[in-house]
């Protein structure tokens, strides 16, 4: 393990653990790597001077945040979703810092800023924050759902801002129905990379798919809000965790020598998340993996690589782990924030090249429940009841060894569990719609290994 620090940024570390050793002719090199961030006071690795407007005495610099929320027909019904959803949002603006740069875009099948308005971003005081609840207040329901358009808009806004963390908070009722799951898809495409954004469903009428993706695109999380009453609380946690954020675009760079392949890298704490696609180059043999932003916090990575074959009693570099923040400036050299490095050796000593290491072991079968719950799921949907019950009774069976209590807890809610250590369970007869789609947009939430 290896750190680096400047005092302008938070400190992080790089620890891997590994079973690093290989029999005679094993190739596939495992390796869970634990990223942890402490502390700084920067953001997107630019120190701010005195003299910058998103300098606040006492405070931490730098944030531009855009609040999108549902404004389509459907929030009429109840009547209640619309007045709830103007307190959740009224709520995140009490919870802004001083000297965030804000605003709010009401969503329809078209997007609107409507605070404070013209393409522009407030500066959060007492002032523009009372403001911009006053706008809130004249919001009505009516019309379409094109969260693309949304998202653009808030792009829009988020990409005059000088500041390096830009994140969004986006609330939906309903199913993106006025627009094509192409033009969704090419508005991720378009934000990826620029902004982080939570998304929120708030009832049971909208898609999971299509909240998890916009989060999973945009390296933010994704939740549900099944009675309209818990978004205020929901929208303050959001914003709390959105202004602890103290540096952005922090890249996990993979160089790996000759004739080594990457297999896959995946986020596996706290959620599983696949980054293996979203590599960008950075050079020879080396690639960068999206993180999005980071304040006090710590998160797990599976990394697997495929190494040439070597004889017993060799070794070798399989990779190294790098994380990365971005040039400051044109011409400047980005800044390595610390290093980790993943090993293979060969040997004949079965124990040891058979042992696998309790940290692998763990995600791996936090990244099988996942995808069995959401398989379980699509069965069910399908009328595959047969194939419903082996799929959930998996995962109920791995939810209960890796110590998973609150999958297990959203399981028992879609399954009677008959023996929870052999996954034998039956299928409930009556499901509530809520219950149904909170399992499925919480399955890639994970538990972290006891270290």
């Amino acid at each position: 393990m290896a750190n680096f620090s400047k005092s302008n940024v938070p400190q992080f570390s790089v620890e891997v653990y590994q079973n690093e050793y290989l029999p005679e002719g094993g190739r596939e090199v495992n390796a869970i790597v634990t990223v942890t961030s402490t502390g700084g006071g920067t953001t997107g690795g630019v120190p701010l001077t005195d003299a910058s407007p998103a300098r606040v005495a006492g405070q931490a610099p730098g944030a531009a945040v855009v609040l999108m929320v549902d404004c389509s027909g459907s929030m009429d019904y109840p009547p209640t979703k619309m007045r709830n959803a103007r307190d959740a949002t009224a709520a995140a603006i009490d919870t802004l810092r001083d000297g965030t740069l804000f605003a709010v875009v009401a969503g329809t099948h078209v997007a609107k800023d409507v605070y404070p308005g013209n393409g522009r971003l407030a500066t959060a005081d007492v002032h523009t924050k009372a403001q911009a609840k006053d706008a809130l207040r004249r919001l009505n329901a009516g019309g379409g759902t094109a969260i693309g358009t949304w998202l653009r808009l808030a792009d829009r806004l988020l990409g005059a801002a000088d500041t390096g963390i830009r994140h969004g908070i986006l609330l939906t009722d309903g199913r993106n129905e006025h627009e094509s799951p192409e033009d969704l898809r090419a508005a991720l495409d378009a934000c990826a990379g620029r902004f982080t954004c939570d998304a929120r469903g708030v009832g049971t009428d909208w898609e999971v798919k299509e909240v998890t993706a916009i989060a999973s695109a945009l390296l933010g999380s994704a939740d549900i809000v099944a009675d309209p009453a818990g978004l205020a609380a929901d929208f303050t946690r959001m914003m709390e965790n959105a202004m602890g954020k103290e540096v952005a675009d922090v890249a996990l760079r993979l160089w790996t020598p000759v004739g080594v392949e990457i297999v896959f890298v995946k986020q596996v704490a706290p959620t599983v998340a696949d980054l293996t696609g979203r590599r960008t180059e950075a050079g020879p043999r080396a690639g960068d993996y999206p993180t999005g932003s980071w304040g006090d916090e710590s998160r797990d990575y599976h990394v697997c690589v495929r190494v040439p074959e070597a004889g017993i009693g060799q070794e070798m570099l399989a990779a190294r782990v790098s994380l990365i923040l971005p040039a400051a400036a044109a011409g400047e050299p980005p800044q390595t924030l610390s290093q980790g490095l993943v090993r293979a050796v060969w040997t004949d000593d079965m124990a040891a090249s058979t042992s696998i290491n309790p940290q692998v072991a763990h995600y791996t079968g936090q990244a099988e429940l996942a995808h069995v719950i959401q398989q379980g799921l699509e069965a069910r949907k399908s009328g595959d009841l047969d194939g419903a019950t082996a799929k959930l009774g998996r995962a109920v069976q791995l939810a209960s060894a890796s110590g998973n209590a609150d999958t297990a807890k959203l399981l028992s809610k879609v399954v009677d569990v008959v023996d929870a250590a052999t996954g034998t369970v039956r299928l409930k007869a009556r499901v509530a719609e809520a219950d149904e789609m909170t399992l499925e947009t919480r399955s890639t939430k994970t538990v972290r290994v006891k270290k």
